[in-house]
């Protein structure tokens, strides 16, 4: 199973969010941890703002945080929200047409079973469990990037 980038985008935007521990994070500042232009950081946010799980406040000190803890998130829950979870097999829905009831399932019914079978394993997790195995929080980040920073300058 193969997920497209903004969901795995999403994912990491929301571990980012979690390790925040509720402070709101500024677009900019996510895009530039994450590697992700600030366009696309954009886009994937009003996405998960508008699925319930990070809320937005706009303004010179907005910025976005989750809005509810991380312990609370499935995993399968923001793939559910990102993703298209439509399959359309070439072929699949005059070949069901053409077959008697009862024959062969529908190939589109096949796939969504086990589009939901992967989701279901993903059910089982939560954003807790992933920041918890990912970076150290960002304020550690953010000093080890400065210590970083002013070793260069002295050289």
């Amino acid at each position: 199973m193969r997920l497209t980038k903004t969901t795995s985008h999403a994912v990491r935007i929301l571990i980012d969010c979690a390790a925040a521990s509720g402070e709101l994070l500024k677009v900019a500042d996510i895009a530039e941890r994450l590697g992700i232009s600030q366009l696309n950081v954009f886009k994937i946010v009003h996405l998960l703002s508008r699925a319930g799980f990070i809320e937005a406040e706009r303004g010179r000190y907005g910025g976005v945080r989750l809005s509810r803890p991380p312990s609370e998130i499935r995993i399968g829950e923001v793939v559910r929200a990102m993703e298209s979870t439509e399959i359309k097999v070439a072929g699949a829905e005059k070949r069901a047409r053409s077959s008697r009831s009862g024959a062969k399932p529908n190939l589109n019914i096949i796939f969504d079973d086990a589009l939901e079978a992967f989701i279901s394993v993903l059910d089982q997790h939560t954003l807790a469990d992933l920041a918890s195995k990912s970076r150290p929080s960002i304020g550690s980040r953010d000093a080890k990037r400065t210590a970083t920073h002013a070793r260069r300058q002295g050289q």
